[in-house]
């Protein structure tokens, strides 16, 4: 038997099929938990080795399509700038309606799943909880540095899935193990771990202050809706009432829940941006 060959099989049909690249290369860089129970290490980031935590900023909902925010990369964002000009306002729905547009935070740490090091690392994704309670467990004397590769610890993370939890999602909790131990006695292993490193930022499609600003467009003023009224106030960001549009759904994470929303003349739209 070729095991070579037997190898090179395995790997083929452990591979997504169909998609794009980008896709079948985020499948292989992500790891998500599934219910049951899992022993991880985070990895020291190649990419700021005091702080193994990326944190990120996506718009969910904004039609039907995941916008990473221009902010993290230092760049203005057209949804947070109309957002402010919302909450210039007194009106409470304004002010809702900027609630709901705000980017929602996601965190991004490389961790070593055990039992499956040979697939090196990769990036689990977690919300506010989640990274709240790693935060809490670094600042806990009696673990500290739970990343360190002589003397870390690794994390116990058990999943229920939803007939537990009374919801569509799973939930994750977490616990340090008692001992600490070394990252991997491999010296070579640690090496290629810390340099190679999924970038979080890679995976999703960078929009232009212009191409945000025509999705918010659109999502303010959808086709289906009817026009708005001539009784509409004089202020550049009274918002008239039109028909109740369909509730739309985040794509994410149930980051929220659109309520039946109003719409904002164009030309009162680009005077934000002027």
């Amino acid at each position: 038997m070729n095991l070579n060959l037997i190898q090179s099989k395995l790997s083929e049909m452990n591979t997504p099929k169909g998609g794009s690249q980008k896709a079948n290369e985020k499948a292989l860089s992500f790891w998500k938990p599934a219910v049951g129970k899992a022993l991880v290490r985070f990895v020291p980031s190649n990419r700021n080795p005091e702080n193994p935590f990326t944190e990120l900023y996506f718009h969910y909902g904004i039609g039907k399509r995941t916008i990473i925010s221009p902010t993290n990369f230092g760049e203005k964002d057209p949804i947070i700038e109309f957002s402010k000009e919302l909450r210039k306002t007194k009106e409470p729905e304004n002010w809702k309606m900027a609630k709901k547009l705000e980017p929602k935070m996601r965190v991004f740490a490389p961790v070593i799943v055990r039992g499956e090091e040979e697939k090196g690392v990769r990036l689990w994704e977690f919300g506010k909880e989640i990274y709240q309670a790693l935060l809490s467990l670094a600042a806990d004397e009696d673990v500290g540095d739970f990343t360190d590769i002589m003397e870390g610890r690794d994390m116990k993370v058990e999943t229920v899935g939803p007939d537990t939890t009374g919801t569509a999602y799973n939930k994750s909790t977490i616990l340090p193990a008692m001992k600490t131990s070394q990252l991997s006695k491999d010296n070579d292993e640690v090496e290629k771990w810390l340099a190679n490193q999924p970038d979080p930022t890679s995976f999703s499609k960078r929009y232009t202050f212009d191409e945000i600003k025509q999705f918010l467009v659109e999502f303010l003023n959808p086709e289906e809706e009817a026009p708005k009224t001539e009784s509409a106030g004089d202020e550049f960001l009274a918002l008239p009432k039109t028909q109740e549009a369909p509730a739309v759904k985040p794509q994410a994470n149930k980051a929220f829940a659109l309520k039946p929303k109003e719409t904002i003349a164009e030309d009162e739209f680009e005077d934000l941006f002027n």
